[in-house]
Formats: C-alpha cells, structure tokens, sequence
C-alpha cells in the first residue's frame, strides 16, 4: 500500500508544488467505494487530484474552497 504521509506530507505547508498542477498541496487523504479503498486524493489550491491504488493519476476536478 502506497505511505501517503511519506509521499506527500513534505508539501504541507511549504511553497514546494505539486507537478501535475503547480499548485501547493493543501491535504491528501484516501478514497473509497464505501466499502473499500479505492485510491487515493490529492488536494490542492484549487482541483482536487484523483489517483488509484498503484498511484496512477486518474482526473483531476476543480475544487471549490466553500
């Protein structure tokens, strides 16, 4: 299982920016089908960044702060 904290917790509350949107990782946390994991998310300034469980990027959505 991929260690989310070791991957991406050196962004947290940095300058240093995520590659796929140059933005600054804002959280990160695991996704799930209400049963089981299914990947992962990675949240920035502005999308929301989906992955699945071998770590390949998905999509990405806008993400809005409100």
């Amino acid at each position: 299982m991929i260690n989310l904290h070791q991957r991406y917790n050196h962004y947290l509350h940095t300058d240093k920016k995520h590659e796929e949107v140059d933005e600054r990782v804002m959280s990160y946390g695991w996704s799930d089908d209400g049963k089981t994991l299914i990947g992962f998310y990675v949240l920035t300034e502005n999308y929301k960044l989906h992955y699945n469980m071998q770590g390949e990027f998905q999509y990405k959505e806008e993400y809005d702060h409100d």
